[in-house]
């Protein structure tokens, strides 16, 4: 869910290619024959899924690709898109379950091309393996899919901010970038796109808190390279046991990196808490699973716990606001922009009425738990 960096949202151009002009794409730029394609749901890129036909005698490979078409704005920023991807080869070598780059004819990562519509638009276009696996939101979650994902969380931050000096890494401080949580309080910009109701209100709320109680302690909080959308369609499972009752998943895939960007290890505890409790019948019990497992990696201080409340709040309301606001302008894309809003309204409201103190309390009591009785 990727927007702009010293953008706004607004002014975004997704791509528009067909599934004839994707497959012409992966012949022309990759040498690689399509035998089967079909669009994907995006945000503000474009994705195809892929299968190619090799002849006899054709070099080993994957048979299954995802085609990624990025929106004309982040295009004009290659080394953005060079360290994305460079994290992505680095983190598979890492062991984390990561797609990588098929090259292209040239030998790059990368090639810009032109689009098919008017403005002679030009768009950045990779092709990376396809990863097996069911994304989170169509399985039926339970307390050890959200262990592992915090921990996932805290081990994926980690690798990357101990390990990854890639030369485009600097690419990564994203000053206005709308998705880092850091800024919440652009969110003032946008607001308007949720009329006036008690949905607004809320995020006021969030917003005014926000910037009283967390942006002044960003220095105090650790910093690192955040993922910065592990949410519950970018994270794929499969399951590990044959019980149907209670199976054992394990993660499969860690998809779109195009969020990435300097931020906190709170940052990314609080983005996998926020995703995971809309696919959980008990959303506010969720966090305390998601943070033992981050904890088990990488333990928060007390600022950062402190902030913990505040900082999944300002997720919802980056994600509610800035939904409202790309399907005010996309409304043949509103039921993919909506995803969240269906759920995520009722849960940031019910956070809001239970309150942050209780909240907390039920968080860190099960974290609490899981310390003493490690799974």
């Amino acid at each position: 869910m990727s927007s702009g960096n010293e953008r706004q949202p607004q002014t975004f151009t997704k791509p528009a290619f067909g599934e004839k002009e994707a497959t012409e794409l992966v012949d022309r730029v990759f040498g690689l024959k399509v035998s089967w394609v079909r669009l994907l749901p995006s945000y503000d890129d474009q994705n195809f899924h892929v299968r190619v036909s090799r002849s006899k005698g054709a070099a080993e490979g994957a048979d299954e690709y995802v085609l990624k078409i990025t929106n004309s704005e982040d295009s004009q920023e290659p080394d953005l898109i060079e360290a994305q991807t460079q994290a992505m080869m680095f983190l598979s070598a890492e062991g984390f379950p990561s797609a990588t780059p098929y090259l292209t004819k040239d030998g790059n990562i990368m090639s810009l091309e032109s689009g098919t519509g008017p403005g002679n638009k030009k768009y950045m276009v990779r092709l990376l393996t396809y990863l097996p696996g069911t994304p989170v939101a169509k399985v039926a979650t339970n307390t050890q899919i959200f262990y592992e994902i915090g921990k996932l969380a805290a081990s994926l931050d980690k690798a990357l901010s101990e390990k990854f000096h890639h030369p485009s890494v600097k690419s990564l401080h994203r000053g206005q970038f709308i998705w880092n949580l850091a800024n919440v309080p652009l969110l003032d910009q946008y607001i308007d796109a949720l009329g006036q109701n008690k949905y607004r209100d809320v995020v006021e709320q969030v917003i005014e808190q926000f910037k009283v109680k967390v942006i002044p302690k960003l220095s105090s909080f650790r910093a690192c390279i955040n993922h910065g959308d592990l949410n519950d369609h970018n994270i794929l499972v499969d399951s590990s046991s044959a019980s149907l009752e209670n199976p054992q998943y394990r993660v499969s895939g860690i998809l779109d990196f195009s969020d990435m960007s300097y931020g906190y290890y709170v940052f990314e505890v609080a983005i996998a808490i926020m995703y995971m409790m809309i696919e959980s019948p008990d959303p506010l019990s969720v966090g305390g699973h998601v943070l033992a497992g981050f904890e088990s990696v990488l333990p928060l201080t007390e600022e950062e716990r402190g902030a913990l409340f505040l900082l999944v709040s300002g997720r919802f309301s980056q994600s509610l606001v800035i939904a409202a606001h790309t399907a005010l302008r996309y409304p043949e894309n509103t039921e993919y922009l909506m995803i969240t809003a269906k759920t995520g309204w009722k849960h940031l409201m019910k956070m809001f009425e239970v309150g942050q103190e209780a909240v907390e309390k039920m968080w860190f009591e099960t974290a609490k738990a899981y310390a003493n009785h490690a799974p």
